[in-house]
């Protein structure tokens, strides 16, 4: 009992962090709702807003409209990968969305994560929302560890835990799944390499191969990029401190190389055993529309506006998406780095009054952080010169640079004005907090004197937004203040309100952010729903209304789209369906904006990806479409002029380029049901199809289709999916070439006889 005892003092505050975690997500434990934001699925889309659900027969009233992604992409890719690793198949592509799209390349996927091991004994949603929880949970107690290590006291560390947990970089993208399990692992590898710096051990080896190993398969690239950064960066940092202090100036070279080999040969490791999923990610850049299918890095939004830095103190000074009163420039969530307001007076404490050279690295971190995430000229150059990947990049997520860098702050910051015996300092401090506080509320009641021109709406949305974190400021800074003059039990009472100041601060910032929703919304069937699952087969559907079911969504029931949404698409589909959505053949770059959503269905491309199906949200009149069924605004109806999934050809026309292939097609139209249209090269003749020739789908999964094929004479052979120089194709057992038909299509010759094709994807 007293070993268990002294167990539970020694790590209380490890404790604390956990506990104030799990008093975050409490409407989980109390009322079994889930974080993640299934509230817009059916209170924002159709058909299910065609149903009443829990009673509500407006609709259900969803949270945060801002907050879609996870639903639309994290959450149904990482399904649709762990039930493929179920079957024993590799989750290599996925069918249902762009007309078919790498899943594996698909970073996002996060397939080999090592927490998705918890898929294969626990429920999905049970796991996913376990995997949420512990992202805060790990961030805190892993930084807690690594702030314990470098002798930042228990309440400090504590207290830099706490406030990553709940910063506003780690409440904005919480529901992902992806970007927070990402970064979690950054403060353990720093601890790991600090404790290899002191001893190697095959102990602290390990830990660090599993958490940089993590953090590469979590399933954010970007955010992966900037850990790897800050790691490194890190680490040569502290090869070069302790080489001179052995050192003394003399032999530096070969003292820092002897430091460095171990870690060479884990970060070699670790980027073997990742490869698995970095390189089909790299293939699939080089194909993909990403060079030019963005936002301009000219807009508004793309870095950080100045005004925005006003968040940092009062987070919802421009309005906050879960209220609907959000009325700044583009995505709240982008521009949030908020760590609290007694954390913020912390940081700036320990970057004013601490000397130490770990606060000079933390507090360089923070600053070039703002440098290239703000709209500075250092930041533009890269955009400027197009630099490869961080060009293509968006710099606002380097707020989690500036976020980690500033907790960190906050603890040293704490530590040091405990020690601190004179209240001049923070003193000094709170009166330079006091002073832009009442800079912001001049600017809010007398905005007319500034000549701002902002409406009385948004005023009031200022003003109202203002209150709080002004309240919060001022008891943190008596308290603060109280600590600076109270004696012994008073001195511990007023540290203990002070944290719970902190807590009580950042819960209600993240409580007021975050969605909790019932397990029954997500993705719920209705009747629009289980008749398009139920007829479509192979073939497409297509949602001509963005009001209806948004691409990705369709993974989740296993229904065939043309639509997508995901940074990473194909080029050669952005092509295609440019050309589609103009109506006349001119492939010239478009910008989707990541989100391809096709709607001209009476183009014979439609026809042509086997789209079948065609819903809407108002009748349509088409000599080509059957009217089906009903639901609400929901109407569905069959495609009666849809070519078969694969089907044999006629004739084969060689051009020259993708421009001649596009116009020949918008000459043949509906003719391409007999003739391909290719670059190739193929000698071929003119073969017309007679009775008995056919071409029939045996088995059609993810990664491999089975046709069944019997013609008179050599044929090209159409299978209507995407092209991807991944897959293969296989007659009768011998690999021959995959032509590229159609412009994006796959094509295989076959030999007159009976024969057995095989399309796969494969990797090797």
């Amino acid at each position: 009992m007293e070993n268990w005892k002294k167990l539970l003092l020694n790590n209380i505050y490890p404790i604390l962090l956990i506990g104030t975690v799990l008093l975050f997500f409490y409407p989980t434990f109390l009322s079994r709702r889930i974080p993640i934001p299934a509230d817009t699925i059916v209170g924002m889309y159709h058909p299910w807003r065609d149903e009443i659900w829990d009673n509500f027969t407006s609709g259900i009233p969803y949270k945060n409209f801002l907050i879609t992604d996870p639903v639309r992409q994290q959450y149904v890719w990482r399904k649709m990968a762990i039930e493929e690793l179920k079957k024993g198949i590799l989750p290599v592509w996925n069918p249902y969305s762009f007309s078919g799209s790498p899943l594996l390349a698909n970073f996002q996927s996060a397939a080999f994560y090592p927490l998705n091991l918890l898929y294969f004994v626990l429920p999905f949603n049970i796991v996913w929302t376990l995997q949420v929880i512990l992202q805060p949970i790990l961030a805190s107690v892993f930084l807690y560890l690594y702030l314990r290590y470098i002798k930042v006291s228990k309440m400090g560390s504590f207290f830099g835990g706490v406030t990553f947990a709940f910063c506003g970089f780690s409440i904005a993208w919480l529901e992902w799944n992806t970007i927070i399990q990402t970064v979690l692992w950054l403060p353990l590898i720093l601890l790991a390499k600090e404790k290899l710096l002191a001893k190697i051990t095959i102990k602290w080896s390990m830990i660090l191969f599993f958490a940089e190993i993590s953090s590469f398969l979590a399933g954010h690239i970007q955010v992966l990029f900037y850990t790897l950064i800050v790691s490194n960066s890190y680490l040569f940092v502290r090869i070069i401190q302790l080489s001179f202090r052995d050192q003394k100036g003399k032999n530096i070279f070969n003292s820092v190389f002897k430091r460095y080999i171990l870690f060479l040969f884990i970060g070699l490791i670790v980027l073997l055993s990742t490869s698995v999923q970095w390189a089909p990610t790299l293939q699939f850049i080089l194909h993909s529309a990403r060079d030019f299918d963005q936002s301009s890095w000219m807009k508004d939004g793309w870095f950080i506006p100045w005004q925005n830095a006003i968040q940092f103190i009062a987070p919802d000074f421009f309005g906050n998406p879960a209220t609907g009163n959000y009325w700044g420039i583009w995505n709240y969530g982008e521009f949030i780095g908020f760590i609290g307001s007694a954390p913020l007076i912390l940081a700036c404490y320990s970057l004013i009054f601490k000397k130490d050279r770990k606060v000079l690295f933390f507090g360089s971190l923070a600053f070039l952080g703002a440098i290239f995430s703000f709209p500075t000229l250092l930041a533009k150059l890269p955009f400027i010169f197009k630099i490869p990947f961080i060009s293509t990049s968006q710099p606002t997520r380097l707020m989690v640079i500036i976020d980690f860098a500033l907790c960190i702050l906050a603890a040293f910051g704490f530590d040091q004005f405990v020690k601190d015996k004179k209240p001049q300092k923070i003193i000094f401090l709170l009166g330079v907090f006091a002073v832009l506080l009442f800079c912001l509320w001049i600017v809010v009641l007398k905005s007319s004197i500034f000549h701002l021109q902002i409406n009385f709406e948004n005023l009031t949305v200022m003003k109202n937004n203002l209150i709080i974190p002004t309240a919060f400021m001022i008891l943190s800074a008596i308290v603060l203040i109280f600590i600076t003059k109270a004696k012994n039990n008073f001195k511990k009472a007023a540290t203990m309100l002070f944290f719970v100041i902190v807590i009580l601060e950042l819960l209600r910032f993240g409580w007021k952010f975050t969605p909790f929703s019932n397990e029954n919304w997500i993705f719920p069937e209705t009747k629009a729903i289980s008749y398009l699952r139920q007829n479509a087969n192979y073939y497409r559907v297509m949602f001509v209304d963005r009001r209806l079911m948004p691409p990705n969504f369709s993974i989740y029931y296993g229904l065939y789209d043309v639509s997508g949404y995901d940074p990473l698409y194909f080029l050669n589909y952005g092509q295609l369906v440019a050309a589609w959505e103009r109506d006349k053949p001119d492939i010239t770059p478009a910008s989707f904006n990541r989100i391809i959503t096709p709607s001209k269905f009476e183009n014979f491309i439609t026809d042509l990806l086997g789209v079948k199906f065609i819903v809407s949200m108002n009748p349509l009149i088409s000599s080509k479409l059957i009217f089906i069924l009903q639901e609400g605004n929901t109407h569905i109806y069959e495609n009666k002029n849809v070519f078969p999934k694969v089907f044999l050809t006629e004739d084969i026309i060689s051009v020259d380029n993708p421009q001649e292939i596009i116009t020949k097609m918008f000459e043949l139209g509906d003719n391409l049901r007999r003739v391909a249209v290719l670059s190739d090269k193929i000698d071929h003749t003119y073969q017309k199809l007679i009775g008995g020739e056919t071409a029939n789908i045996t088995s059609y999964l993810s990664n491999k289709v089975e046709i069944k094929v019997k013609s008179n004479s050599t044929r090209l052979l159409v299978l209507t999916d995407i092209y991807s120089p991944s897959w293969k194709v296989f007659i009768d057992g011998k690999k021959e070439k995959l032509y590229q038909v159609d412009f994006a299509l796959r094509g295989v010759l076959v030999p007159s006889g009976n024969h057995n094709v095989e399309f796969r994807e494969d990797l090797l």
